[in-house]
């Protein structure tokens, strides 16, 4: 499930420039932030139902690359001229056969819960002239739990984004995105086993592994001062045909918009 993914990963925005500092910064460089808006996001990946939720998250970096954050969790990163990695653990995505607090949905009552567990998670980034290159490497361990349908899973993202416009209505950045799946990632949030399709409205359904979607995301930063700014994302999904296939989906083309406001300090 890509954030949408982004919890459905997106969707949690908050720190995408933490991750390159600098490990030769001064012990006064010391950085926090905290931020705060709204999303409407698809109830679950695939879902043509859709559910409004607040954002809210917090963020620490140290002048030595360490970081810790609501969106991945605790990490370290730097910066080598135009190359940047970073690494993390932090918790996974969930999913409710219910309707709670904007995921899940009743619709998806006998399916069971996909808990959240431990993830563990790598960015490698590349500055090339007007756009910068980037892959990120997540795996979700198995959560010992007979009550989680989850399995432990591994995705790749590859993204190029570019600044379209800076200038004294802000900055307006692109990016697109291809995600893709292995076997266990694609049957944990596509797949209908023989269990869940005897509990549920679903007919059994194996999903294999490859391509789970092609996105692109557009972003609109404002500053409303040196330490505040409001930012506005609109992203987009368009499910693979192994995910589109799945009982689950209703609907191919995914979509999360958010709007929050940013303080660093």
């Amino acid at each position: 499930m890509k954030t949408l993914k982004r919890t459905t990963t997106a969707l949690w925005l908050g720190t995408l420039g933490l991750t390159t500092a600098s490990a030769v910064a001064h012990a006064e460089d010391w950085k926090f932030g905290v931020n705060a808006g709204v999303a409407s996001v698809p109830r679950y990946s695939g879902s043509d139902q859709r559910a409004v939720m607040p954002i809210l998250g917090a963020e620490v970096v140290s002048p030595y690359g360490i970081f810790l954050n609501t969106e991945q969790g605790l990490g370290w990163g730097n910066k080598w001229g135009d190359l940047s990695f970073s690494t993390w653990v932090g918790p996974s995505e969930s999913r409710h056969d219910k309707n709670r607090m904007g995921q899940g949905s009743k619709r998806l009552k006998g399916m069971g819960d996909i808990k959240t567990r431990a993830q563990y998670g790598a960015h490698l980034g590349y500055d090339l002239g007007p756009f910068e290159l980037g892959a990120t490497v997540t795996h979700a361990v198995k959560k010992n739990s007979n009550r989680d349908t989850g399995r432990a899973y591994s995705q790749l993202e590859l993204s190029v984004g570019t600044n379209l416009y800076k200038g004294s209505y802000g900055s307006l950045d692109a990016s697109v995105n291809t995600l893709f799946g292995n076997a266990d990632y694609m049957q944990t949030w596509y797949g209908v086993s023989s269990t869940q399709a005897a509990n549920s409205r679903f007919g059994a359904y194996n999903a294999k592994g490859g391509l789970v979607s092609s996105g692109a995301d557009l972003t609109w930063s404002l500053p409303l001062n040196e330490q505040t700014k409001l930012s506005t994302q609109l992203s987009m999904d368009y499910l693979g045909k192994k995910a589109a296939d799945s009982p689950l989906v209703d609907r191919r083309l995914q979509t999360v918009l958010s709007t929050q406001i940013e303080y660093s300090f």
